[in-house]
């Protein structure tokens, strides 16, 4: 019996797709928000979709979260209270809570039904969520970080694309929100797409959060997944340098180490160009 020949493709932009080969579809729903779908694939595993984006696969997940968690939870000496905006599937959560200096963190999600399909169909990426320092909240997250100033030490921007309710997540304005949500000596990571095909978005981002905190800086990982493989992460900080990082904490992580840290900081040079100009 030949093997089905059902496809999904996300159209990346108008010249670039990614295709891969699905079992089945597992779930589908339009929420309040966006389109919701859950397929089984051949290659990765399952794979969370929102309006036609890749969001998380089972196989290469872990890349993703562990980078835009542990790189800025190992530059702060002391994260306590961690906000994470949007993330509802829970795989930076799932990150957070192995720092064991964690008190609280809080997930300000806009679309509970992301967080509820995350918990049914990938319980190995949501499994944090259940842990008494973590504070669900279902919320427009540009909103959560206005009403709270002052009081985060850590706050890691985990967006869908620039489309949609995460559009507000990438202005100027929002960064100066984030600055205010944040201690004295705080700092943040936002997710900012691919040096490929996302180049005039990083530049625009990293100007924009370089003329809001004190220090700036872009970071790279290689998530399969996300369109042409490289992506990358900028960090705003009022005070710690994230070039210097502070013992490894957490030993079970599958991508992040020191030394992983310390090298996602040298940037190639047309990915240097984009954030000197």
């Amino acid at each position: 019996m030949a093997k089905m020949d059902l496809w999904f493709t996300e159209y990346q932009n108008e010249n670039l797709s990614i295709g891969l080969r699905i079992k089945q579809t597992l779930h589908s729903e339009k929420t309040e928000f966006q389109d919701l779908d859950v397929v089984e694939t051949e290659q990765y595993g399952r794979l969370l979709v929102l309006d036609g984006c890749v969001m998380t696969t089972d196989k290469d997940e872990f890349v993703y979260h562990e980078m835009i968690s542990h790189v800025p939870l190992h530059t702060h000496p002391n994260p306590k209270r961690v906000l994470v905006v949007g993330g509802g599937d829970g795989g930076v959560i799932r990150e957070i809570i192995k720092h064991p200096s964690v008190e609280k963190a809080v997930l300000a999600e806009i679309d509970g039904r992301v967080i509820e399909a995350s918990k049914e169909y990938f319980p190995h990426i949501a499994s944090g969520l259940s842990d008494p320092r973590v504070d669900v909240q279902v919320t427009d997250g540009i909103k959560y970080v206005k009403d709270h100033p002052g009081e985060f030490d850590v706050i890691l921007v985990d967006s869908t694309d620039p489309i949609g309710p995460a559009v507000g997540l990438f202005a100027k304005e929002f960064y100066q929100s984030v600055y205010d949500a944040l201690k004295p000596d705080g700092l943040f990571v936002a997710q900012t797409e691919s040096p490929f095909a996302n180049q005039s978005l990083i530049k625009n981002v990293f100007s924009d959060v370089k003329s809001v905190f004190k220090q700036a800086y872009l970071y790279l990982a290689f998530v399969p997944t996300y369109p042409t493989g490289m992506w990358s992460f900028t960090m705003g900080s009022k005070q710690y340098d994230p070039r210097e990082p502070q013992a490894l904490r957490p030993k079970d992580t599958k991508y992040y180490s020191t030394a992983v840290h310390q090298a996602a900081f040298a940037l190639p040079r047309f990915v240097e160009e984009l954030v000197q100009s």
